[in-house]
């Protein structure tokens, strides 16, 4: 299909699912989060050479939230390796909301059970290099820059001290955790939630997103400059974890209906990469139970059955 071709049929698409967001709600429990416009709609593809295809909303600055667990998790399999990384947090879906406490109790040796649930992305950002959390933090954003291909993202700080100090559940997520073992004694919990609150205010849009997917669809090189970002094994782990973990506890029906790597934040960001085909990115900020944006799934549902992208 045409670069041409294919916008008439993303706009054609978002305005055939953009209704669909009357059925979500934002995620105000972030007070910054409930400023979005609810019915907001957006897309970007990013193509093998790089160009990027968008429609709807797609200029609408949003931040990444639980997107930012698949950068942070790229980056500690590079710091650490994989036998590191899975020492201290599982790679199994769960049944459980993505904020959940209850496996942590359950499990013995007690670890989170993957990266894309919010204990375990706690867990992934403390693994990350850096002797201070500013390191840390200065390290993600820079990757992820990287990644998007735009020296221009930056942190949204309303947004951070936003979930900075609204955050008493990830809060008692993190604390638990030490207090059983999951993260180390040694590890000061509240210099970890500032870079785990910050890298989730990291702000892109559509058209960053795509990029960021497009890097994961090629096995870590960007199709824009051709250089080798991720080592392509770190590529495929973090593909595996985003079909089987990517959107929690919707993870399931969303491989069975859609079938592409995707993974979700509850700024109604969704970033999702198609082997050997494309990058995506959308935005919906209207989100369902799951904690997923209604509309942007129903999107992609969509995209995937006409462009013939599941990889089953």
């Amino acid at each position: 299909m045409s670069p041409d071709a294919l916008e008439r049929l993303l706009r054609e698409r978002v305005d055939a699912h953009r209704a669909v967001a009357r059925k979500g709600k934002l995620a105000t429990y972030i007070p910054a989060l409930g400023d979005a416009d609810p019915l907001h709609l957006g897309v970007a593809v990013c193509l093998a050479d790089g160009r990027i295809v968008a429609a709807g909303d797609a200029d609408v600055p949003f931040t990444l939230q639980s997107v930012s667990k698949v950068p942070a998790l790229l980056l500690a399999l590079m710091d650490r390796g994989p036998d590191t990384v899975f020492q201290h947090v599982g790679m199994e879906p769960t049944s459980e909301p993505f904020d959940s406490i209850l496996k942590l109790e359950l499990r013995d040796p007690a670890k989170p059970l993957n990266p894309m649930i919010n204990a375990g992305a706690i867990a992934v950002t403390w693994l990350v290099a850096g002797e201070t959390a500013e390191a840390r933090i200065a390290r993600l954003l820079s990757f992820v820059r990287r990644l998007c291909g735009n020296d221009a993202v930056a942190i949204n700080e309303r947004v951070y001290r936003s979930e900075w100090e609204t955050g008493d559940r990830n809060r008692a997520l993190a604390y638990f955790m030490r207090a059983i073992g999951a993260l180390p004694r040694e590890a000061d919990v509240e210099e970890v939630l500032a870079v785990y609150f910050q890298q989730c205010a990291i702000e892109v849009t559509c058209a960053d997103l795509a990029r960021m997917g497009a890097v994961l669809a090629f096995d870590g090189v960007a199709p824009w400059s051709g250089e080798q970002l991720v080592p392509r094994e770190v590529v495929r782990i973090a593909r595996a974890l985003m079909v089987t973990c990517g959107l929690y506890n919707e993870s399931g029906r969303f491989a069975v209906q859609a079938g592409i790597p995707a993974k979700s934040g509850v700024s109604g960001a969704v970033l999702a990469a198609v082997p050997k085909r494309v990058g995506l990115g959308v935005y919906g900020p209207a989100l369902d139970d799951k904690g997923n944006s209604v509309a942007g799934l129903s999107l992609l549902t969509d995209l995937a059955g006409v462009l013939r992208l599941s990889l089953f």
